[in-house]
């Protein structure tokens, strides 16, 4: 079966698109914002507060979000939400670029920024099943990721160079124009899916009643809350230690475009690891990927330790190989094993765990490293990643759940 086999598919080569233009100027906005930030204040506190705000409140609607897309045509959520997020980016871009931002209009726009995106974000998980036979899912997620990664890589280093050069402003106003476009290639993948003859909407019940129905799914499956919970705790740490104090490292060490570069090291890293999982044959698809999350806390562990760039090009290369092999086993799974009248739920209960306590460890890690010092604090939460990502591979079901192969495969020693 040849890798590039989804690519026939008009249907996902509308919704690859979108999303990869979506990542291309989504790799602005974090480092953009971040520097907007600490420009702003010089404080982690501050920065927590913003990037903390936009979850908060991007959890607070993902099982609305997820009730939605299962009940109504989920290219029309994917529309809205990316015309809604051009223009709270927009707005962003602008109070940045005439020096009117204030910690209290960033957080606003951030929160709203972040309630558009959870309206989408199960829809955009939970689609790829309708625009794709299901002999080739696995090589469809990874090829989205691919791509993913691909903009990420190219998006990454160009932000650290823009913001170097003509202020982190301009980048959220890429990040903005990108939204625009993605909108019109959700229009295209609406038009595929339905003469696709795919099944968008489901049957009309009361909310609640889809909530419980998604929520039986969700903890009927051990494998699946083992991961969620797991992924919790990982990304609390990983959002504290990486997304906020990173930056303030960089910006007292090697500088805000080296930066840039060490998150698209972390980015080649995913890409190889796709091209790698596009071909993979593994029957513990779920175990294998599940045990190359453990590299995922170097990078963390090195901004403690001995925050030097190469270092941290080699820890974020080996960090997002791992990231991809679990990223694709992770959505394959997900849509092998629960039904696809539901998926869209289970994937917003799955969002909701994972992304929980993220906002906590963005608006703790600054006093905690004004506490307990930054070097402390950035070890710590290496070792409570690796401690999660240990936690998750203790389950039975996540160690021997089978993985349905498309054609007969020898297996792998691994499996």
């Amino acid at each position: 079966m040849s890798s590039t086999e989804p690519l026939r598919h008009r249907g996902f080569r509308y919704l690859l698109a979108g999303r990869a233009i979506n990542a291309l100027g989504n790799a602005f906005a974090p480092i953009a914002l971040a520097f907007a930030v600490l420009d702003l204040t010089g404080s982690a506190t501050d920065l927590g507060l913003v990037v903390g705000a936009r979850t908060v409140v991007n959890v607070a609607f993902l099982l609305f979000g997820g009730v939605l897309a299962d009940r109504m045509p989920k290219s029309v959520l994917m529309i809205g939400s990316s015309v809604a997020a051009a223009l709270t980016q927009a707005a962003v871009a602008w109070l940045v670029l005439a020096h009117t931002a204030t910690v209290p209009l960033l957080i606003g726009l951030s929160a709203i920024n972040g309630m558009v995106a959870a309206l989408a974000q199960p829809a955009s998980a939970s689609v790829l099943p309708q625009t794709v036979p299901d002999g080739v899912r696995q090589q469809a997620n990874a090829l989205v990721r691919i791509f993913l990664n691909g903009a990420a890589i190219v998006g990454a280093p160009v932000a650290g160079i823009v913001v170097a050069a003509v202020g982190p402003g301009w980048g959220i106003a890429v990040d903005a124009a990108t939204f625009a476009v993605s909108a019109l290639c959700f229009a295209g993948l609406g038009a595929a899916v339905r003469g696709r003859g795919a099944p968008e909407v489901a049957e009309r019940q009361n909310v609640f009643a889809d909530l419980r129905a998604g929520w039986s799914e969700f903890r009927s499956r051990t494998w699946l809350w083992v991961i969620v919970a797991g992924a919790a705790v990982g990304n609390m740490a990983w959002a504290g230690g990486f997304l906020v104090l990173g930056p303030v490292v960089a910006d007292e060490t090697f500088g805000r475009r080296a930066w840039g570069f060490v998150l698209a090291a972390q980015t080649a890293g995913m890409i190889v690891g796709g091209l790698v999982a596009i071909r993979l044959r593994v029957r513990r698809l779920l175990f294998f990927g599940t045990v190359w999350l453990l590299p995922f806390a170097i990078p963390l562990f090195l901004l403690g330790v001995y925050p030097h760039v190469w270092l941290l090009i080699a820890g974020g290369l080996v960090a997002g190989f791992g990231l991809e092999q679990f990223s694709v086993a992770w959505d394959t799974t997900m849509q092998e094993h629960v039904p696809p009248e539901k998926l869209a739920r289970v994937y917003s209960y799955d969002m909701v765990g994972s992304f929980l306590a993220i906002p906590i460890g963005q608006m703790t890690v600054g006093p905690i490293a004004q506490a307990a010092g930054r070097e402390a604090t950035l070890i710590g939460a290496a070792a409570l990643m690796a401690v999660s990502f240990l936690a998750m591979l203790s389950s039975r079901d996540v160690r021997t759940l089978r993985h349905r192969l498309p054609e007969p495969a020898v297996e792998e020693s691994f499996a």
